[in-house]
């Protein structure tokens, strides 16, 4: 096995890591202040990446437009959903939360299949991320570091703004005692539709991070939340950390096993779901009751 392969490898793991990460973090936060387990978050990592893809062939509107408009477009569609439908399921069953979430999921991405069709879209890499860097070894294109580089940045940040921050501590507040945080004069709907549209950009966010590797696709986020779901489990359901760290440490772990055993990849993440689950079932980062 050469070192190339190996670190290769390793960097594409590290890419998967950081949508992973930020799609996991944006998951984690709707569930632990909302209680809904979102199954259409892969469905707005694909609003997101279209977004982009719009801005650019319908407006003019490149990559740098993309990143900060396409991001805000999917919260907006998010929390617009989130205060006509989801909204009204807070206070029953988990359960109805994500079978309506699924049902979003099928008409969103059925509504974008009618008009586009299955066919990936691609979508171009700006002229400034272009080129890359030869360390030797091995040739590391620029857009992979800024991709990876912009999720922790991104997924740090998030975290530190709900776990240290006024902010924050409004939301936890607004989710574990709406009452008490009522009476302080808060506008507690108003914050938990913040919430979800955190999560949801997030979402847009790492989609429009991975058009210009895998292109845009109406189907591009289905079979991801699979996935981001096995992850936030290892994590924790409502650590915000652990799913950060699993989401990174899973996705190079995954490009690992594409090295020594590649038919085993795509299985890796559920084994070690399976094997947390039996040891630790809330988690890594999760707290027993």
């Amino acid at each position: 096995m050469s070192t190339q392969v190996l670190f290769g490898q390793l960097l594409i793991g590290l890419i998967n890591g950081s949508f992973y990460a930020l799609l996991a973090l944006g998951f984690a936060i709707i569930f632990g202040l909302l209680g809904i387990i979102n199954i259409a978050q892969g469905t707005f990592y694909m609003i997101g990446a279209f977004g982009a893809w719009m801005l650019l062939h319908y407006l003019g509107l490149g990559y740098w437009w993309g990143i900060v408009l396409a991001p805000v477009i999917a919260g907006i569609v998010g929390m617009t959903l989130e205060k006509t439908l989801i909204s009204r399921i807070y206070k029953i069953d988990h359960i109805y939360g994500l079978l309506l979430t699924y049902g979003l999921m099928m008409f969103i991405m059925g509504m974008f299949i009618y008009f586009f069709q299955t066919a990936p879209r691609p979508y171009p890499v700006p002229p400034e991320l272009t080129g890359g860097y030869n360390l030797g070894f091995m040739f590391v294109p620029k857009y992979r570091v800024w991709v990876v580089v912009v999720s922790v940045v991104f997924c740090f940040g998030t975290w530190y703004v709900i776990e240290k921050t006024p902010v924050g501590r409004n939301l936890r507040a607004a989710t574990e005692n709406p009452m008490l945080t009522r009476a302080l004069g808060i506008n507690v709907p108003a914050l938990l539709t913040l919430g979800f549209g955190v999560g949801v950009v997030l979402a847009g966010l790492a989609g429009v991070l991975a058009g210009p590797i895998y292109s845009v696709s109406p189907i591009m986020g289905g079979d991801l939340v699979i996935v981001v779901f096995a992850i936030v489990v290892v994590g924790g359901m409502q650590s915000i950390l652990g799913a950060i760290v699993t989401g990174l440490s899973l996705g190079v772990l995954e490009g690992l096993t594409k090295v020594f055993y590649a038919h085993g990849a795509n299985m890796v993440i559920f084994v070690i779901m399976f094997i947390v689950l039996l040891m630790k079932p809330a988690g890594l980062f999760g707290q027993e009751k």
